[in-house]
């Protein structure tokens, strides 16, 4: 068989077919266990019961975080957080492990609002006292309310749509009238309010600490009657108190986080710093220029001068006298100083504030000639204003019980030093006549009463 026959070129095609077949056939398996490879280092998508369980580590790290001002100020935002989680983990505890990328979009939205409400809440406590941070915690958290209407009127799980009170009066000013049990510890009614929360016949039941309680029952509604010592009470702080109410519902039960913020007892001190303006006079003895009168022989001349006080300055008129500095005269060039009967004396003035001199050289006789030095001396006054810093020093504050200061003669100016629960520190400022002064917090009151005196006081209705 020589080269080129038709026999050899036949096996020669034969031979690259079978190359070329293994060749995508060793690709086609090396695509596959790549793809392989990729779907087991791929990771599986976030199911529902993880994000649940970061949300909630979330805020818990956040109301742990949170000083006083953040559990007065955010309280509502972190309810609503905790009533829309609640919520949330209770309608999917049975889907717990499913993919939460399969629900529908309206119910992602409701994790998202949690998400970025715990943005705004971080944001707000890792930077305190930036403008507009409790605002942006406030609009993050608007939507929950309507998200767990939404939520009440198909789902057939229990849910809480709010609560009360928020504020937990101190053990010593919770009101006399209110029902006390045994030991005269005063008690705090909280009431709930919801759907679906009795439908089982066991009773809901709230846990507080070491303290355990069942439900008063009315329709749609639950009452709990719990004594004041069930809950924390700080001397100095304001603290976050929870409670966890457990329903039974559908053979299984669910739990809810009530959260509360304790007033503390003390509420703080303040120091009230005025400064008094006053006007106390100055006074400067002026010595006018000297002013020359002259006549020739038997003649007489008058020159009269007026002079204005410096800016700023008054002539005190009862204080002045006049002063012949020489009276001069001669008779044939011989001095002789009795031939010049002249004068310097004061005159009407142009303007009353003015000071007018007139100096007179006149001969005694028709021979001589005349010339008469003459001044003045009196005494400027001005009235100067003094600034002086009365401070009324630190002072203590009470509940429900408002501390006056009086207000100064005479003061222009006053600055308010405000510190409250050991940690939040306020600064105020304003001037005479004012009224009202707006305190940003809703249980301070500050007031300048008939112009007279400054009133402070610190009223736990503010917290109602």
């Amino acid at each position: 068989m020589t080269a080129g026959s038709p026999a050899s070129d036949s096996l020669w095609g034969r031979t690259l077919v079978l190359l070329l077949l293994v060749i995508v056939l060793i690709t086609g398996a090396a695509l596959a266990y790549a793809q392989l490879t990729d779907d087991r280092s791929a990771p599986a998508p976030p199911a529902i019961a993880e994000k649940l369980v970061i949300l909630q580590a979330e805020r818990s790290e956040l109301q742990a975080r949170a000083d006083s001002l953040a559990r007065l100020e955010m309280l509502s935002s972190f309810r609503a957080a905790s009533l829309l989680f609640d919520a949330l983990a209770s309608r999917y505890e049975p889907e717990r492990e499913q993919p939460f990328d399969r629900l529908p979009a309206p119910r992602r939205e409701m994790f998202a609002r949690l998400e970025a409400l715990n943005a705004a809440l971080r944001a707000a406590i890792d930077r305190p006292g930036t403008p507009g941070g409790a605002a942006a915690v406030e609009q993050a958290a608007n939507g929950i309310p309507a998200d767990l209407e939404w939520m009440a009127s198909f789902d057939s799980t229990p849910v809480i749509l709010s609560y009360t009170p928020m504020f937990l009066a101190p053990r010593r000013t919770v009101p006399s009238d209110s029902p006390a049990p045994a030991g005269d510890d005063p008690v705090i009614e909280i009431e709930i309010l919801g759907l679906r929360l009795t439908r089982d016949r066991t009773p809901p039941v709230l846990t507080i600490g070491s303290w355990r309680g069942e439900a008063i029952i009315m329709p749609e509604r639950l009452k709990f009657i719990v004594p004041r010592s069930a809950f924390p009470n700080d001397a100095k702080h304001a603290r976050f108190a929870s409670g966890s109410l457990f329903v039974r519902h559908a053979s299984r039960v669910v739990a809810f986080q009530l959260l509360f913020t304790s007033i503390p007892e003390m509420v703080g001190a303040f120091a009230f710093d005025q400064k008094v303006r006053s006007a106390q006079p100055d006074s400067n003895t002026l010595v006018s220029p000297e002013i020359l009168a002259r006549a020739p022989a038997g003649e007489a001349r008058t020159v009269r001068r007026c002079f204005d006080p410096p800016p700023g300055w008054r002539f005190d008129k009862s204080k002045r006298r006049v002063v012949i500095v020489e009276r001069l005269g001669w008779i044939d060039d011989i001095p002789d100083e009795t031939m010049n009967s002249g004068s310097v004396a004061f005159v009407r003035e142009d303007r009353p504030t003015q000071i007018c001199v007139a100096v007179v050289a006149k001969a005694a006789t028709k021979a001589a000639r005349t010339a008469t030095i003459g001044r003045f001396e009196a005494t400027l006054v001005r009235d100067v204003t003094v600034d002086r810093t009365v401070k009324s020093g630190t002072r203590a504050l009470d509940w429900n019980a408002p501390v006056s200061v009086p207000v100064e003669a005479g003061m222009a100016e006053w600055k308010l030093y405000v510190r409250l629960f050991d940690e939040i520190d306020r600064e105020y400022e304003g001037g005479a006549g004012g009224a009202a002064v707006p305190s940003g917090l809703p249980f301070l009151r500050i007031a300048i009463e008939d112009g007279n005196k400054l009133t402070i006081g610190a009223d736990l209705a503010g917290f109602r």
